[in-house]
């Protein structure tokens, strides 16, 4: 690969924030990027504390979001569409400067419908070198429903079947090439509550071997599960993204999230698994969602989101 995979000392840190909430079902998750950003953590904001870890760090403020101004129509599927458009295409063009800079964006979602204007940004940029991405997808969902099989018309539940090249053709065209990711290069860890249509679509894409979900995790163990997705995402040329959903957790670690599934995720588990991603190195990106401060209960999942930027950022206990 043509890039440092180390993480650490020297090296540019780009803070991102997405506040968009409407790709999901309940309000509140377009306030995750500032609750993180303006959170106390051990006595020094965020920021700082990346700063602590030896990076060099520059927040590019908010991506530019295109807020609907009227009630959407229950037929309506996907929703929202146009202003997704807009304000993904606005996400990947933040991307493509931070990486264009030499830096690590590290993404402060926002629901889940972002990831389709971040990987669309991060292929693009890395298409123009010829180069492809690799994406590990921590969630406790697919993410793979397309216009035809979701029932809820939210566009967080298509996301990776957008940047695959399934479903809204004018989202799966963005930057004017699909698909932004290829199925080898492709990892799930975490998965435990999947639609019908959305378990046909990953058998008929080869993808089983690439989900690794609850239960295998169970039998496995969490590292098992993760070593696998790095090596099945490290393939690709030009290293890896991250993307993060809280609701990966079990809900007592991290109430503060729309889509909550019991039997997720521990504390320690997580951690486990972007400590384990940070020294393996390769990442290119890393992106948390779903962190919505009005469902939250004391702040614990910003907090913990929080936490979880800096171990994957290589904060060790010792």
């Amino acid at each position: 690969m043509g890039f440092d995979q180390t993480p650490g000392k020297g090296k540019t840190v780009g803070i991102l924030g997405v506040p968009l909430g409407y790709g999901a079902g309940k309000t509140g998750s377009e306030l995750g990027a500032e609750a993180m950003r303006l959170f106390q953590i051990r006595g020094g904001l965020l920021i700082d504390q990346i700063r602590e870890l030896g990076y060099i760090v520059t927040d590019y403020g908010d991506v530019e979001i295109a807020k609907p101004d009227r009630m959407v129509p229950d037929a309506e599927n996907p929703k929202y569409l146009e202003e997704m458009l807009v304000s993904c295409r606005n996400m990947a063009a933040s991307l493509k400067e931070i990486l264009a800079a030499g830096s690590i964006p590290v993404i402060l979602g926002g629901d889940h419908s972002i990831a389709i204007g971040s990987v669309s940004g991060i292929a693009s940029h890395l298409r123009d070198e010829g180069e492809d991405i690799g994406v590990i997808w921590f969630d406790a969902h697919a993410d793979i429903n397309t216009p035809e099989t979701s029932v809820s018309g939210n566009i967080h539940g298509m996301p990776l079947a957008v940047i695959l090249g399934r479903g809204n053709q004018q989202l799966v065209n963005l930057e004017n090439f699909a698909p932004k990711l290829k199925t080898q290069y492709f990892a799930h860890v975490g998965a435990r509550d999947l639609d019908a249509g959305e378990k046909s679509a990953i058998h008929e894409l080869g993808l089983r071997d690439s989900f690794f979900t609850m239960s295998d995790i169970d039998k496995r163990g969490m590292l098992a599960c993760v070593e696998d997705a790095i090596k099945i995402a490290s393939q690709a040329s030009g290293g890896y993204a991250v993307t993060f959903d809280v609701d990966m957790l079990d809900p007592r670690y991290a109430p503060g999230s729309g889509t909550l599934v019991r039997g997720g995720a521990t504390y320690r588990e997580a951690h486990l698994a972007l400590e384990v991603i940070a020294q393996h190195g390769g990442m290119r990106s890393f992106e948390i969602v779903e962190v919505n401060p009005m469902l939250d209960q004391s702040n614990i999942t910003v907090e913990l989101a929080c936490e979880l930027v800096l171990s994957v950022l290589g904060k060790t206990i010792l």
